[in-house]
């Protein structure tokens, strides 16, 4: 695949690498460079049978397990960070609203310990942490010797999922990617996944990307698809392109309490918005425009000559 194949549109990426029953990380930036944009399109494809992987994916994991996507959580929280424990995912746990969900529960590290394992093709990494918890007990973990010190380890067992699909600041039409902030997880679930969709703020040269080589986080011979959608991430933050939407978070937690308020939510910034473009249009310009960073914090130029 040459570079130029790889850049292509949102519901185009989706439609191609996104198929029912498949694993899905998505929101390993923690609070950080969430692809809302992407998640809305898998709602829109009505994929389904879907297992979701991602350590905090603030709201994202709600929203898709109340469209009726999701058969599997593998996570440390689904919710709102802002406001609590999502609502759809309380009703599909504890009443099967719209449908039981299977939960496999793990703690923000184990989360990149399993992509970190997959990532470097082994079965699991073993950890001190957890042993005292209530869900060390999961098929997730196991315990293990150390061939050294005969102490007792828990193992997480590798997560790979089948697809990552990530925002980042910038890439080149090849998929190399600048990113900058807080990665959470990020890498580590590009280089666990056997296929990795990105969306971006801005397209670059390739000359940009080399500018700056030790920003280049993931390398292009991992990504699949690269789509140009500037405020993917709305309502979370893409550092230095978009401040956080607070009140987008607060509105949503209080629209969901029930299950006809999350549908009428759904129905009007989901299913009646074609795209992204669309949905910024709906959200208003003023919104978007006040959501963006004000002034610059650059950080001190380096030179990279021998």
């Amino acid at each position: 695949m040459t570079s130029m194949e790889k850049l292509c549109f949102l519901h185009e990426a989706i439609a191609a690498h996104v198929q029912d029953g498949m694993s899905v990380a998505m929101g390993c930036g923690l609070e950080s460079l969430i692809p809302f944009a992407a998640s809305y399109e898998i709602i829109r494809q009505k994929k389904r049978n879907l297992t979701l992987i991602a350590p905090i994916s603030d709201m994202q994991f709600d929203q898709l397990i109340g469209a009726g996507c999701v058969k599997k959580i593998i996570a440390s929280w689904v919710g709102n960070v802002a406001a609590g424990l999502g609502h759809n995912y309380r009703r599909a746990a504890e009443a099967g609203i719209p449908q039981p969900i299977e939960i496999e529960e793990h703690s923000n590290f184990t989360i990149g310990l399993g992509l970190q394992a997959a990532a470097a093709g082994l079965p699991f990494l073993p950890t001190r942490t957890v042993k005292g918890s209530h869900f060390r007990s999961g098929s997730q973990f196991a315990s293990v010797r150390c061939p050294f010190t005969d102490e007792e380890l828990l193992a997480v067992r590798a997560i790979q999922p089948d697809v990552a699909i990530l925002h980042v600041q910038r890439a080149d039409k090849g998929g190399n990617v600048h990113a900058w902030g807080n990665f959470g997880v990020m890498r580590e679930a590009a280089f666990a996944a056997k296929k990795v969709i990105l969306t971006c703020e801005e397209i670059v040269d390739h000359d940009v990307i080399l500018s700056d080589p030790n920003r280049n986080v993931i390398p292009e011979f991992l990504v699949s698809s690269v789509v140009h959608e500037p405020f993917g991430s709305h309502p979370s933050p893409t550092q230095g392109y978009t401040r956080r939407d607070d009140n987008f978070y607060f509105e949503y937690h209080k629209a969901t309490r029930s299950r006809d308020g999350f549908e009428q939510w759904l129905q009007k910034w989901v299913l009646r918005v074609k795209d992204h473009r669309e949905f910024l249009n709906l959200l208003g310009k003023e919104r978007v425009e006040q959501l963006k960073p004000r002034g610059n914090l650059f950080a001190p130029a380096v030179s990279f000559n021998y």
